[in-house]
């Protein structure tokens, strides 16, 4: 089995000089938790410039679906900026883009055909279906979740409600947008259980929010992501979508999935929507649609992508080199890696569940395919959230060569890419042990060392 390779105390000498001169040129604003400087990248593991050797289950935050630097979509970048770096799909045609367009749209279930527009980046295909979701419909009003996140542009940043951080002096924000809970099992806002509780999240959209604030004749959309990402991993019940997508016609309401982080294969199928047995009536790409390159995606059936020409529209949206790399990443995707996702998926999800039934402090263990989170808690009984030990832990790991991310206040995401073997897996259950053990003094989860 491969390992990581440490060579030293980490950052390193190179490290330490990048970084330093990092902080001294580039904006504050980025949030890295730990100082690695990537060099290069194949599969699932990274180098960094001091020559130390990573295992990888964060994917550049869930973007490098097919790993780093597959030789695939390594060749079909090179060979597209061989012929056409630029042309702007905007003013222009150019193949590349069109037909990226068409096997989108062959990838929704249904009769229907989809259109789609290109940006650069989920923030661009979130502000992309927010517009066109005004525009159709003509009403003024939009429904998100508590825990959202859908972006930082103004539009996007408005629908989210992740963390008071990203809305801190930016305000005022679009209007009309009203924030409701989230299906948050764990933590069920309401204090029932499920499946006693009938999904009462649901049935309160229009039981209460549209019997007393929100006149439903008036929402444009609701904008809802299939699994909660940076708001922590959060699955709802297998009804949630459904239910909420039937209110959501009754009243003539668009409904809007953000699959930025959880499209492309990463549940174990092309769209997490299809684990919930609903067609959105937009959809919002991008992160693992290109393995890296830049580009953004929002999809809507022809009867619904009806606005007019100069609307709306983006200089480098369907850049070509990231349009040939989505095509290469989805035949990929199709042939293999979704399969390996929803197989992977479910050795990282018992693996850690095994790890739970020996560690107090992990709460919670959820996901669908390579899309998975573990909760810390300091007390099962209560939940209060152990953020400090979801920050160590993640620091711990990075010590001993595994690369993860925190998602939520108290959660550790794993998202590997959907390339990642049994072997790896195993790898990334067996260090993540190691830093509980290292953390924790006892099995009771009582405290950090």
């Amino acid at each position: 089995m491969r390992r990581p390779v440490i060579h030293g105390p980490l950052p390193g000498p190179k490290a330490l000089e990048l970084t330093a001169k990092d902080h001294r040129y580039v904006s504050p604003s980025y949030t890295r938790i730990y100082p690695l400087v990537a060099e290069r990248g194949r599969g699932v593991w990274v180098e960094d410039v001091d020559g130390n050797v990573f295992l990888d289950f964060t994917a550049g935050i869930a973007v490098c679906a097919t790993g780093h630097c597959h030789p695939r979509v390594v060749r079909a970048v090179q060979d597209q900026a061989a012929r056409l770096l630029h042309m702007s799909g905007t003013d222009f045609y150019y193949t590349p883009q069109i037909r990226l367009a068409e096997k989108l749209s062959s990838l929704i279930p249904g009769e229907e055909t989809y259109k789609v527009y290109f940006g650069n980046s989920g923030a661009e295909a979130v502000e992309a279906a927010f517009k066109l979701a005004r525009w159709h419909t003509r009403r003024e009003l939009n429904i998100a979740f508590f825990g959202a996140f859908h972006g930082r542009t103004m539009g996007a940043l408005s629908l989210t409600a992740s963390k008071t951080i990203q809305k801190r002096h930016y305000n005022p924000f679009v209007p009309g947008i009203t924030h409701i809970p989230y299906a948050y099992c764990y933590r069920c806002p309401y204090n029932l259980a499920y499946p006693a509780c009938d999904v009462e999240c649901a049935r309160w959209v229009e039981e209460t929010l549209f019997r007393t604030t929100v006149p439903p004749e008036e929402v444009a959309a609701i904008f809802v992501e299939p699994i909660q990402g940076e708001g922590g991993y959060i699955v709802p019940p297998p009804e949630f979508h459904q239910r909420l997508q039937a209110i959501a016609r009754k009243y003539g309401i668009l409904y809007v999935a953000d699959e930025v982080q959880t499209g492309i294969g990463r549940t174990g199928k092309m769209f997490a929507m299809e684990h919930f047995g609903v067609v959105p009536d937009i959809i919002a790409l991008a992160k693992g649609i290109a393995s890296g390159l830049p580009l953004g995606a929002m999809m809507a059936p022809t009867r619904i992508m009806d606005w007019e020409a100069g609307s709306h529209a983006s200089t480098f949206g369907g850049n070509p080199l990231s349009c040939q790399a989505a095509l290469e990443t989805l035949a990929l995707v199709e042939s293999e890696l979704m399969a390996n996702a929803a197989a992977m998926g479910d050795r990282l999800l018992a693996g850690l569940r095994r790890l739970k039934q020996d560690w107090e402090c992990l709460g919670d263990v959820r996901g669908l395919g390579l899309m998975v989170g573990v909760e810390l808690v300091k007390d099962r009984h209560t939940k209060e959230r152990a953020t400090e030990w979801r920050n160590a832990l993640i620091q711990e790991a990075f010590q001993r060569g595994l690369l993860l991310l925190g998602c939520g206040e108290n959660t550790v995401r794993f998202c590997p890419a959907l390339s990642v073997s049994a072997e790896e897996v195993d790898c990334c259950l067996d260090i993540f042990a190691q830093a509980l053990a290292a953390l924790f003094r006892t099995k009771s989860g009582a405290g950090l060392r």
